[in-house]
């Protein structure tokens, strides 16, 4: 069986229950984690040893706090007040499960779903998609991957060009697929809005109901967006649920099988974010 798994952020009590719930055999089933493994929570050590010690049954993708944290481990950033990263950062295998985070994904298809973090440029048909992910995943393994890190911060470009060149290129690239939320018509992003989908800046909608874009026959699956609450469509689910904030965490069978969702509530949760 094939399951799809929103944003653990450290809690592995939850994704640990999630699993059971689930009957996940790692001998038989195969697990993708849509992003931020890690952050916020209180166990982003123990969740990022649980999910390499399943070996092949999982896969990960990169979300906006597993990018930081390979940041601030290449001291490309400093770890911010509200980060929950010091036990990943002071551990004896730090450095295994630090390479092991930069070989997962920032774009991947299975099971005829495309899968994100946070969003895709309404541009950018699926193979777009997994060709320019692969641009920023290059980066990350190489040695040089400090200068790609401290050029990675900031808010611009806010629209795809096909004419982007080196930081500003990758930049979108992990914008767009870590930190996309709101969209214009033109595929202009805006990053400071992390309320619901009705509470759009003027001008902006989610990414997804922008009108003509590229994907829009891949069924995507995604997560980062707490406040959005769950989706389940045919072609379009988002699994943030805000497990670290006092929701559940959730989990959906793709394999073709009967569709099922699966949520525990978690105990581990942060006061919610005002």
């Amino acid at each position: 069986m094939e399951f799809l798994v929103g944003d653990v952020q450290g809690c592995c009590d939850a994704l640990d229950r999630l699993l059971a719930e689930n009957g996940f055999s790692p001998s038989r089933d195969h697990l993708w984690v849509l992003g931020d493994m890690v952050n916020r929570g209180p166990q982003s050590l123990i969740t990022l040893r649980r999910l390499k010690a399943l070996g092949d049954a999982a896969s990960c993708l990169l979300g906006n706090h597993d990018l930081h944290l390979l940041a601030v481990a290449e001291g490309a950033q400093p770890l911010k007040r509200q980060d929950t990263l010091g036990d990943v950062l002071a551990a004896r295998d730090r450095d295994a499960l630090l390479a092991w985070l930069r070989e997962q994904r920032l774009a991947a298809y299975d099971h005829g779903w495309l899968l994100v973090h946070a969003g895709v440029a309404p541009q950018w048909n699926l193979a777009a998609t997994l060709a320019l992910a692969a641009e920023v995943e290059t980066e990350l393994r190489a040695s040089s991957r400090g200068e790609f890190l401290r050029a990675m911060y900031g808010n611009t470009p806010a629209q795809w060009s096909p004419l982007l060149r080196g930081s500003e290129r990758l930049r979108f690239i992990v914008n767009a697929l870590t930190r996309a939320r709101f969209c214009d018509a033109q595929g202009r992003l805006e990053f400071d809005s992390k309320d619901g989908a009705a509470a759009a800046p003027p001008g902006f909608m989610p990414w997804f109901e922008v009108p003509g874009r590229q994907t829009e026959g891949t069924p995507i699956a995604f997560g980062h967006w707490s406040t959005l609450g769950l989706i389940d469509t045919p072609a379009l689910l988002a699994l943030d649920t805000g497990c670290v904030w006092g929701g559940s965490l959730t989990a959906v069978r793709v394999d073709g099988g009967r569709r099922e969702v699966v949520q525990v509530r978690c105990t581990q949760a942060r006061a919610p974010r005002r």
